[in-house]
């Protein structure tokens, strides 16, 4: 009896990836966001291709080099050499979240330039981690004797000066009071890889959203709910978008477990009456 194998599906895979926060596929993981839009999309190759820039990297290295060696070493090869850098005539393209893309074009967007970064600087041994600095993803490295913040979109390192002028400009875009009660320390935090690739998900959410593109946003919602199960805010968009699609069961189903969940927030009344209204067009 010939053997017989079941290939999982683009969901499936992406479930595979990001199942344990332990063994999280961070770099595997956001490269097959990819699929829905490229279903020919070759995940392996996209990583065989870092490796490949991973082995060119770790060639120019001596064998006694430091973590600054290293880390300057990195920032010249992916920004100079390879000219890496942020997509700024066309920021809202959504190739630029679709790392096989990023790879082929060198250009995408802080978050996604970021990620690729932190593949080859963790490939080095460097203690590298995504930073969601408000208003822009920034990468930071812990060195012996000092911390360095880097702009993944231009390259640059970023004094606490700049850093703190940034956050003031941030708020007082946003309305807020001048000096933030917090340090700036707060803002420099590690962000698990488990947020990072669902701040990835929402940049697509929101292009879709702003385009009406609802069958690809509910693409996207579904790998926001395998990756976050109880973010129930995503059940409501998800369902609202269903139902701009006529999947009105499906709609319906969504929009319950966010009522379920939300009880009496904000939105429940308008979220309600449109459930009525799904429920009486199912009848």
């Amino acid at each position: 009896m010939g053997l017989s194998f079941t290939v999982p599906t683009p969901l499936e895979y992406f479930a595979s990836l990001v199942q344990s926060d332990q063994s999280f596929h961070l770099f595997e993981a956001a490269v097959s966001l990819g699929q829905d839009e490229y279903p020919e999309l070759d995940v392996q190759r996209a990583l065989a291709e870092v490796d490949a820039l991973l082995v060119r990297l770790r060639q120019r290295l001596p064998a006694d080099a430091s973590a600054m060696h290293k880390l300057r070493l990195l920032n010249h090869f992916y920004f100079q050499d390879l000219h890496f850098g942020g997509n700024v005539n066309h920021y809202y393209d959504p190739d630029n979240s679709y790392l096989h893309k990023v790879l082929e074009r060198r250009r995408g967007i802080p978050v996604s330039l970021a990620v690729l970064w932190l593949e080859l600087a963790q490939g080095l041994g460097l203690a590298a981690h995504g930073v969601g600095f408000p208003g822009h993803f920034m990468v930071k490295v812990n060195l012996p004797q000092a911390q360095v913040v880097i702009d993944p979109f231009s390259g640059q390192s970023l004094s606490r000066e700049a850093l703190q002028s940034r956050l003031e400009a941030w708020r007082a875009s946003h309305g807020l009071p001048g000096v933030s009660e917090l340090p700036l320390g707060h803002y420099l935090q590690a962000m698990p890889p488990r947020e990072i690739l669902a701040r990835m998900l929402r940049n697509l959410k929101e292009i879709h959203r702003t385009h009406c593109d609802w069958a690809r946003l509910v693409a996207v919602e579904d790998r926001l709910l395998v990756l976050l199960p109880q973010a129930w805010d995503e059940y409501r968009d998800r369902g609202l978008a269903r139902a701009e699609l006529g999947q009105l069961a499906p709609a319906v189903q969504d929009l319950e477990i966010y009522l379920g969940q939300a009880g009496e927030g904000g939105d429940a009344g308008a979220i309600a009456e449109r459930l009525a209204t799904l429920r009486r067009a199912l009848d």
